[in-house]
């Protein structure tokens, strides 16, 4: 079965410590893909990583966890070209694979097919077109468009030539299927990134939250009637409670609904990665 896209766009917000309570460089590396595996299953479009203001080096945490986040959801075949080696870099080999309808696994012009659409990256351009990287054999030909070389686009195929295969720059909007995940590394605490992000549902996840089969319905009424939902979740020391409270904020300020999805939970913490898999499980049940 194909990975339909949402129609109703779907957020994930996460704070910049999920990593703070994590010494190893391997460990923190898995975390985070586990939150990007999770992501991907369920389809959503965006993920923030918001500082939380708690653990050291609050930006480099964040540069840590938006460039792991971007990595994976990059198909393999651009990762070279985009990401440098980098020290921060050293466990990317543990990360799990997205398996994304944007990570084709068609390498030969001969598997490619008419108006399928690819991710690329602009490697030289001359006069009026631009070539493209698009995980083939040879590059693709960008008519009539000279873009900067390093330039990633999405595009469609539209003439399959051995030589150079024709391609035309497409908006992922057009596209049926499920295109990955944006990444959206926020300077601005969790309140004011909720507050300019235009979501017109925005739900708190928390333990002492009103259990979900409770509010399913109206949730589910909320959900369905919204053009731009998210979810928001707390770091390993500290619910969204106490995160909104440095901006002297109540949690009902900011969220239509705060929920718990784990109401019998048997341990006595939830970790943010586990969390997030609980949570996009509950509400895909209930949208």
């Amino acid at each position: 079965m194909e990975a339909i896209k949402r129609q109703i766009p779907l957020s994930v917000a996460i704070p910049s410590s999920i990593i703070a309570d994590t010494p190893h460089l391997r460990e923190k590396t898995y975390k985070v893909g586990l939150i990007g595996r999770a992501c991907a299953i369920f389809r959503v479009d965006e993920i923030v990583i918001y500082p939380d203001g708690k653990g050291q080096n609050t930006s480099n945490q964040i540069d840590f966890v938006s460039n792991i986040l971007s990595y994976m959801e990059t198909p393999q075949y651009l990762r070279k070209r985009i990401f440098p080696v980098r020290p921060l870099f050293k466990y990317l080999g543990i990360l799990p694979p997205l398996r994304t309808p944007h990570h084709p696994i068609a390498k030969y012009v001969r598997d490619l097919k008419l108006n399928e659409y690819r991710e690329g990256i602009v490697i030289k351009s001359e006069g009026n077109r631009s070539h493209v990287d698009i995980g083939a054999e040879t590059t693709a030909v960008l008519q009539e468009s000279k873009l900067p070389i390093g330039k990633r686009v999405t595009v469609r195929l539209v003439s399959l030539q051995k030589e150079h295969p024709k391609v035309c720059l497409a908006r992922r909007e057009e596209i049926g299927l499920y295109w990955g995940y944006n990444v959206t590394a926020s300077s601005l605490p969790l309140g004011r990134t909720i507050g300019t992000g235009s979501y017109d549902l925005a739900i708190a996840t928390s333990r002492y939250g009103t259990p979900l089969t409770q509010v399913a319905e109206e949730v589910r009424q909320r959900y369905r009637a919204s053009k731009r939902v998210l979810i928001a979740f707390g770091s390993p020391s500290e619910g969204l409670k106490e995160i909104l409270r440095r901006e002297n904020l109540k949690v009902e300020d900011v969220f239509d609904f705060t929920v718990n999805v784990i109401e019998r939970q048997g341990t006595k913490t939830v970790r943010t990665e586990e969390a997030v898999f609980a949570s996009l499980t509950a509400l895909e049940m209930i949208s």
